[in-house]
């Protein structure tokens, strides 16, 4: 590995022609995942994978979503979502509210609208408007178009446009489609392309991403269901985004992956602050137990805590007094410190493939 020692995750070329979607299984069952890409220096260590060994494309793992990402103007995902008896079929962008459901029209239609103002509430505009014209006079004169975050909302937008005569009308509602985007297929939110001139053309339903060798790596799309070998990545590191006592996830990592992940390196430590950004937690088990007969803390791995990267006040012998056993976790906020907490806490944790 030698100068590799710190890069996250390592790429594996297989040379196997495989449609996007049988590389992604394949990759999945054998290490992290399709390949994702953060940056430059991941796409040489990429290229490097794949070394010229005469291949003219390779699968990688961005796919264009069929999902279509419904969201608020004022920028709330939407969580909640009551379409009438005909849901969106993926051509208007745009949404209005009639008799409480919702329905998808052209964002072009003149229409009634309703803005959020935070002193009176809901505002009922008597001008009708294109949806994007709706949206710059709410955000001039109000705060925005009215987002309806759940059914109590719904039904409040419902009965205040029936008290103001309009029941049977379409009324703009702050809801929007945002164009079809590429994701990567481990979710990453990695931004980074590396899309050759001209790409992605969508051709006739091009939906994949390779990576073309005879542009320097750029990549390109096409059908998902070409056969092309492909790049897997093996994350060295592993965010369980369940909630277990120390106990329980020490049992999770050592069945499913190597073990509970043991800090003692400040490059570690680097990869632990890459991961714990995407805890649903406010902290995140570590593999650090306190043994309170030596009053010592330790590394399930076997390791001394020699690197330290404690809170203040966390990590002290102060411990010793207490009945609660102690594990360690890592603040996924903030300094990204150690933090001493009793392990019947319920918490995210990071599982290591070290």
């Amino acid at each position: 590995m030698g100068e590799n020692a710190n890069v996250k995750r390592q790429y594996h070329f297989i040379n196997e022609n495989k449609t996007w979607t049988e590389a992604q299984r394949y990759c999945r069952e054998k290490y992290t995942d399709l390949a994702t890409i953060d940056n430059m220096n991941d796409m040489n260590e990429l290229n490097k994978s794949v070394n010229n060994k005469g291949f003219q494309y390779v699968w990688i793992g961005l796919q264009k979503t069929g999902r279509d990402k419904w969201q608020w103007s004022s920028g709330e995902p939407a969580l909640y979502l009551n379409w009438g008896d005909k849901p969106p079929d993926g051509r208007d962008d745009c949404a209005m509210m009639l008799n409480g459901q919702w329905h998808d029209l052209p964002c072009s239609n003149n229409r009634h609208f309703i803005c959020d103002n935070t002193n009176t509430g809901l505002v009922l505009v008597n001008q009708m408007m294109h949806w994007t014209d709706a949206q710059s006079y709410c955000r001039q004169n109000h705060i925005d178009l009215v987002s309806v975050r759940n059914q109590n909302e719904n039904q409040q937008v419902e009965k205040f446009i029936s008290d103001r005569q309009l029941s049977g009308s379409y009324v703009w509602i702050g809801l929007f489609r945002v164009s079809v985007s590429w994701q990567w297929s481990d979710q990453s939110n990695s931004s980074f392309r590396y899309w050759n001139t001209g790409e992605p053309n969508n051709v006739g339903g091009e939906n994949c991403a390779a990576v073309s060798q005879n542009t320097r790596g750029q990549w390109l799309d096409d059908p998902c269901n070409k056969h092309y070998p492909f790049v897997c990545h093996e994350d060295k590191l592993i965010l369980i985004k369940e909630n277990l006592m120390w106990s329980e996830a020490l049992r999770y990592c050592r069945q499913n992956l190597v073990d509970l992940v043991s800090v003692h390196s400040e490059e570690i430590q680097h990869e632990v602050i890459n991961v714990v950004k995407r805890a649903s937690t406010a902290a995140v088990w570590l593999g650090l137990r306190h043994f309170s007969i030596l009053g010592i803390w330790f590394w399930v791995s076997g390791e001394t805590v020699c690197y330290q990267n404690w809170a203040p006040g966390n990590g002290t012998s102060e411990e010793d007094c207490e009945h609660t056993v102690r594990s360690g976790a890592v603040q996924s906020g903030g300094d990204q410190h150690w933090i001493s907490r009793p392990e019947t806490d319920k918490l995210n944790f990071i599982c290591s493939r070290y």
